[in-house]
């Protein structure tokens, strides 16, 4: 019996950073691949010329081209598309999505629970470490060469006994929030989409905006970058955060009033801790993102970890066996949705 043809964009090495040897041994051996020889990226003409028979395709980081009218007509056999990372904004076009993807049934899988994983251990992590404010007795210790600051109280609020508001839902959200689940603090989550009993399964109490902020000691944006979150977190909104607040960032810097949120950290109410910046990633080396010590600025390492990343491999693997086995492919991208996602 013939195996599917799977056409892969990547480069072996670029597959195997996010596939164990044993997850990629098997795909090669359970399907057909075409992997691109590399060092160079497929040209898109190339593409549409070889996709004819091929019935998956495998795209990536650096391997995402956006899939135009001439793909669809040259695959009339491609049953999934599985894209070993993040976001597939880039790469679907939601005109296509009904001149081809809903009539043809074509499955959309997303690395996006992968990556949930590292992030939301690397949320967990910053929720911990600025609340502590390990950061700035660090910079006290080792760069003052001082002991215990005179000027940082770790007798404060930490995460145990506080309140930690989740913004959004998200798969960073919700994954977060099952981390969450043996400690001992209340959760609560605000998104739109999400009814309370929804909430209640993920252990938290939804909660609308303004009170998320007003409550929380804790706050964790999880949103993604849509039309509807952009600047979300505004200046009135930090303000309601009570001082000594941590807030921390893993999601998308433009949900977020930058200058608001430097402003708080300048007066010192808030400790802040982000991984993503907006405008500008990285920002301006004179950015007081850079200088404030109360202000944990990370180069977008959150969704890094070998763990992440290998688990977008394990579950590709799946999506193609679930696919063409005739089975539901677990991490398929919610077309009805596709606006509201990051």
């Amino acid at each position: 019996m013939s195996r599917p043809r799977v056409y892969c964009l990547l480069t072996e090495a670029q597959v195997r950073r996010v596939c164990s040897a044993e997850d990629w041994a098997c795909l090669r051996q359970e399907f057909e691949v075409l992997v691109n020889p590399g060092p160079d990226p497929v040209p898109y003409a190339r593409l549409v010329a070889e996709i004819g028979d091929c019935e998956a395709l495998l795209t990536g980081w650096g391997a995402a081209p956006e899939l135009r009218e001439d793909f669809y007509e040259a695959a009339p056999r491609l049953r999934l598309i599985a894209h070993l990372a993040g976001t597939v904004r880039g790469m679907i076009r939601p005109d296509m999505i009904e001149a081809y993807l809903r009539p043809r049934g074509i499955v959309v899988f997303s690395g996006r629970d992968g990556l949930a994983a590292n992030v939301a251990e690397s949320t967990l992590g910053l929720l911990i470490a600025a609340s502590r404010r390990w950061f700035e007795h660090w910079a006290y210790v080792r760069r003052a060469g001082g002991w215990r600051s005179p000027n940082l109280d770790p007798e404060t609020q930490h995460l145990l006994g506080g309140t930690v508001g989740v913004l959004g839902a998200s798969r960073v959200g919700r994954r977060l929030l099952d981390l969450l689940r043996p400690w001992d603090l209340q959760r609560l989550v605000y998104d739109p989409y999400l009814s309370g009993e929804e909430a209640a399964a993920l252990g938290a109490e939804k909660v609308e905006l303004i009170d998320l902020f007003r409550r929380s000691t804790h706050v964790a944006d999880c949103l993604p970058a849509t039309a509807e979150t952009r600047g979300l977190v505004s200046a009135e909104l930090l303000a309601l955060l009570p001082d000594g607040a941590v807030f921390v960032n893993t999601a998308r810097g433009a949900t977020v009033d930058q200058e608001a949120l430097i402003a708080e950290a300048a007066r010192g109410r808030l400790i802040v801790a982000v991984d993503v910046t907006d405008p500008q990633e990285p920002p301006p080396a004179d950015s007081p993102m850079r200088r404030l010590p109360n202000f944990y600025l990370l180069p977008h390492i959150a969704g890094c970890g070998t763990y992440g990343y290998h688990l977008i491999g394990r579950r590709a693997l799946q999506a193609l066996r679930d696919c063409f086995a005739g089975r539901p492919v677990t991490d398929a991208i919610d077309l009805n949705r596709f606006e509201q996602l990051a």
